[in-house]
């Protein structure tokens, strides 16, 4: 039980939530053939967060179309991502469908990832006073943990702050980035100096404390080819670390306030389901208790 007067916000990610959903399910199919497992899934997680966490305020951020700027300075950032299915992308729109039903703000911003949105939608509230709780598995959103920040991780539930962050990678959650930046990360295809892996990167920090003391004194290093992989990949280790920087601080048309629960429409998410196939589901949000929003219903199909 939540003994904290401040308000709680879920942020959720929901281009990592959706992806998880899609693979988490076996294909489904709806009338018509239209595939249904990533809503299904997707719906199932949502409510039962509801649930169980019952916010005051709630938002889902998808990365925005077109060319982003990490992409910009580094050509080859997530290219090593397969193509999203095409099953997967017929099913956005039902998604979103199924937030508006819900009436929960689904972020987007042009040529901006959710990983940005989620961190400024974050610092805002925060800033506000807001405990802030970030639903994603992507171990980049670490760097947001705070004092009024944490992390629940929507497979294995659970939930992180500063101290299992320190436990976890020998390094502060501001201190990620840098981690990164020497070790690189091959789900986002970050490069990260050659030659160096989590544990030596984990000591390097340890003894450094942050990427430029390390690259300043770099010097103090014993072994020569640590010292000449750090000399010869400089440049490279601080572009690892911008694209492994999530921004806190972009101009966001909304503001925490416009994340406040609402009641959701059950005729409009009765009908979705029913378009769909997903009858238990439909069953569900046919009941009255839908608009009491601490007693949302689970899913099904």
């Amino acid at each position: 039980m939540n003994t904290d007067a401040s308000p709680r916000l879920i942020l959720v990610d929901g281009s990592g939530s959706v992806y998880r959903a899609f693979f988490a399910l076996p294909p489904l199919t709806g009338p018509g053939g239209v595939p249904t497992n990533a809503v299904l899934g997707f719906a199932t997680m949502f409510l039962k967060l509801l649930r169980e966490e019952s916010p005051e305020a709630i938002a889902v951020a998808f990365d925005g179309p077109g060319p982003t700027a990490r992409h910009q300075v580094f050509a080859d950032y997530k290219a090593n991502r397969p193509a999203t299915p095409e099953a997967l992308v017929r099913q956005f729109p039902f998604i979103l469908q199924f937030l508006s039903g819900l009436r929960v703000p689904a972020l987007r911003v042009p040529g901006e990832e959710a990983d940005d949105i989620l961190g400024s939608a974050a610092a805002a509230a925060a800033a506000q006073g807001y405990q802030v709780t970030l639903v994603t598995g992507d171990k980049d959103l670490l760097q947001l943990v705070g004092e009024r920040v944490t992390v629940r991780d929507p497979v294995k539930e659970r939930r992180t702050g500063p101290a299992e962050v320190l436990a976890r990678y020998g390094v502060p959650p501001t201190g990620i980035p840098d981690l990164f930046a020497l070790m690189g990360d091959s789900v986002d295809n970050i490069p990260g100096v050659p030659g160096i892996g989590p544990k030596t990167a984990r000591e390097l920090l340890e003894r450094f404390g942050t990427l430029d003391a390390l690259l300043e004194r770099s010097a103090e290093i014993p072994r020569a080819k640590l010292r000449e992989a750090l000399g010869a990949h400089a440049d490279q280790a601080r572009l690892s670390r911008r694209l492994a920087t999530i921004r806190t601080d972009l101009p966001l048309p909304w503001a925490p306030a416009d994340f406040a629960r609402r009641d959701p429409d059950p005729a409009a998410l009765l009908q979705l389901c029913r378009e769909l196939g997903l009858a238990r589901l439909a069953a569900q949000f046919a009941q009255p208790a839908l608009g009491d929003g601490p007693t949302l219903p689970g899913g099904g199909g």
